[in-house]
């Protein structure tokens, strides 16, 4: 053998000892491949005594693999909020004991950690607007500044919103203007919103063919999707609120973790200066939950710590994941069933507006719009909420009063509106 043959032989035997010596870490993730690639070589190299596992799982199939007899699995790493409450709630978890410093819990008064400490927010995405540029010039229409904006009637036809009981992000963004707003604003904001914009269903590419195409002026969705747009070519920009509304993933160390070493250091290592900044990366482009990175962030990229500065509000993440199912309830009864009676209402109330701006019926037609089967204690009773969770019997049954409640409120707001302005029904 050539001396050369015999030290490419040696490095290559060595190499394999090397890997075969270091201790795997356990990853349940269901972060895509660009994600895990830049993650999985930076840990490495950082601590190479370990080397990564990873075991990927949609949030649903992680929790019927996680509820199986299984091998052990060390670290819970991924966007999926309601598994890592349930988990955490199940003793699941160990309380993380590495250094947290530097790392806050909320973003301005939004949560994005566990008070308790079981589980903490690894990074972010933020709510906002994607719009389409040029569409808007044509229109003669503003980039929105707020959600608040797209209620303008001069957006009518021009908006897209997802259905929060369809798609899978846009609870938490729906809860967010609840929260943000407060219960009944909220709803208000959302309904006068609706009425100007198509709605978005379930397996919606709506960002990437709506906005993208120039179809639809401006779609309300998570920076990532518009990101990701962009970065197929649509010509699209994108535009955070004033209030705005953050989806937080999560890492966590397992109990029975069987690394539990290896899980601590790759638990800190993505909470890490290092970790963190490798969340600007061009695949990735996600929010570091680590404010002083945002020292070196690329120009032009979004600081929510900055944000919150300006517009803070505060937000229980518990409060938002338990009502979900009841949430999505609502705005199905308020806004997806009644949508043609909901355009139709606002449109009268615009053109009352119009014709006599000081009419004092204007406020009862806008009370009866506005008007809503629950309140915002209601939402939060832990019963009601299982009510919907289950959705049975009983849950059917209350949507279908909500129905005729709201169907009765719609028709008389309306009737009072085109009274004012003279139309006919």
């Amino acid at each position: 053998m050539s001396k050369i043959k015999w030290i490419l032989t040696a490095c290559l035997l060595l190499m394999s000892q090397l890997a075969c010596a270091a201790e795997k870490v356990v990853v349940l993730s269901s972060y895509p491949q660009e994600v895990i690639t830049q993650f999985e070589a930076a840990f490495e190299q950082a601590y190479p005594q370990y080397r990564l596992e990873i075991l990927w799982r949609q949030s649903r199939d992680a929790m019927t693999y996680l509820h199986q007899p299984h091998s052990a699995v060390d670290v819970y790493w991924t966007p999926a909020q309601r598994n890592f409450e349930v988990l955490a709630k199940e003793g699941a978890f160990r309380k993380l004991d590495i250094d947290l410093s530097g790392l806050p819990k909320k973003i301005g008064g939004f949560q994005i950690s566990d008070p308790d400490g079981y589980y903490v927010a690894s990074e972010t995405a933020g709510y906002g607007m994607a719009y389409h540029p040029a569409e808007l010039r044509r229109l003669g229409l503003p980039v929105p500044t707020d959600w608040k904006s797209l209620a303008a009637p001069a957006y009518s036809g021009h908006v897209v919103l997802p259905i929060p009981s369809k798609v899978g992000y846009a609870p938490m963004l729906v809860d967010t203007l609840l929260q943000g707003y407060g219960w009944e604003q909220g709803w208000s904001v959302l309904e006068q919103v609706a009425a100007n914009a198509n709605l978005a269903d379930a397996g919606a590419t709506f960002i990437s063919d709506d906005v993208g195409s120039g179809r639809i002026a401006v779609g309300m969705t998570m920076d990532f999707f518009a990101v990701s747009a962009i970065a197929n070519g649509k010509p699209l920009r994108f535009t955070y609120p004033e209030k705005v509304g953050y989806s937080p993933a999560h890492v966590a160390i397992f109990r029975d973790a069987a690394n539990s070493e290896g899980a601590r250091a790759f638990v800190s290592f993505v909470l890490s200066e290092q970790g963190q900044k490798l969340l600007f990366h061009p695949d990735i482009r996600k929010l570091p939950v680590l404010p002083a990175v945002y020292a070196a962030k690329p120009d032009g990229y979004f600081d929510p710590f900055s944000a919150a500065q300006r517009a803070s509000y505060d937000y229980d993440l518990a409060t938002g994941l338990k009502r979900q199912e009841l949430v999505g309830a609502l705005f199905d009864a308020l806004i997806t069933r009644h949508h043609t009676e909901l355009k139709a209402m606002w449109s009268a109330i615009h053109q009352a507006e119009q014709k006599a701006p000081g009419d004092p019926r204007l406020q009862e037609a806008k009370q009866k719009a506005s008007w809503l089967p629950l309140t915002a204690a209601q939402s939060n009773d832990a019963a009601l909420q299982q009510t919907f969770i289950k959705h049975g019997s009983r849950s059917e049954a209350l949507e279908q009063e909500w129905d005729t409640e709201i169907a009765e409120h719609y028709a008389q707001a309306t009737q009072i509106a085109l009274s004012i302005s003279g139309a006919q029904p």
